[in-house]
């Protein structure tokens, strides 16, 4: 049963992080309409028709999302009563440089899941991301003062954050919230083994993210294939990092659809990594 889908809301940002493996592939990747409504539409329909306790839908993909904030909105009120209700569990990922007092609020308001990008030590950060440590601290006092609380985290581990592995597990330790680890893949990329070394040295001391069939990129198993799906630019894919690969259909395609998806592969590696070796 698929729990889970990424819908990519747009292909624009408002950073050039070195690292962006979306940024890499901008020549494979071609925007083209997608109508999120008729997607909310099926994932509805699925929910009701196989009585789904909780389905998951991440706003995220190869843009910043809150770049189309207004359309986010609309798409967070269409499906308002299964997120008041339990019945869908909304979330998104921002490099914090846009969040304001009102999106804070109705993110708040909605029960939707914002996570902030944030690469740990400033000199790291500011590295990658466009000197905007500062910034993202920033808003992310804010959300603390809305919502009582830090916001959940996502760090991207590259070669210089395995170098540090101390200071920067000492940086998140003072915010006491969940913090999502990925894989630097790409051109700067690091193996899974060192990766996962790292994963198992912060989860001594951290609240760490790493899932079942999610994906390799954050320490879990690939679930390319199960409940990854990616909706991105009128289409569907295996997942996010597949959105250069040959896409699994339109992306008004009924999700019962994609239950006839099967693959049979080691799920302890990247499905895209195996096929392309």
């Amino acid at each position: 049963m698929i729990n889970r889908i990424c819908i990519s809301i747009n292909n624009r940002c408002n950073l050039k992080c070195k690292y962006c493996h979306f940024h890499e592939k901008k020549d494979a990747i071609q925007a083209d309409e997608m109508d999120v409504f008729i997607i909310l539409d099926n994932i509805i329909d699925y929910i009701e028709s196989n009585n789904i306790e909780v389905f998951k839908i991440g706003f995220v993909g190869n843009g910043e999302p809150l770049l189309e904030y207004e359309a986010l909105k609309e798409y967070i009120l269409y499906i308002s009563e299964y997120l008041a209700a339990g019945r869908i569990a909304a979330y998104s990922i921002t490099n914090g440089l846009l969040v304001d007092e009102d999106m804070l609020e109705f993110f708040k308001e909605h029960k939707v899941n914002l996570g902030f990008s944030i690469d740990g030590v400033t000199s790291i950060h500011d590295m990658y991301r466009c000197n905007t440590h500062a910034k993202v601290m920033e808003k992310m006092k804010l959300y603390q003062k809305i919502n009582g609380k830090y916001p959940p985290m996502n760090c991207t581990v590259g070669k210089e954050i395995l170098e540090k592995a101390d200071e920067t597990t000492d940086f998140f330790r003072q915010f006491n919230t969940r913090v999502t680890f990925s894989r630097m893949i790409g051109k700067y990329g690091i193996t899974l083994n060192e990766f996962h070394k790292f994963l198992e040295k912060a989860a001594q001391v951290l609240n760490v993210r790493t899932g079942g069939y999610d994906c390799t990129m954050y320490g879990g198993l690939c679930g390319v294939g199960i409940n990854n799906f990616f909706y991105a630019n009128g289409k569907i894919y295996f997942c996010g990092n597949c959105a250069d690969l040959p896409a699994l259909g339109e992306s008004s395609l009924p999700i019962s659809d994609l239950e006839k998806v099967s693959l049979v592969f080691d799920r302890t590696r990247c499905y895209k990594e195996t096929i392309c070796e």
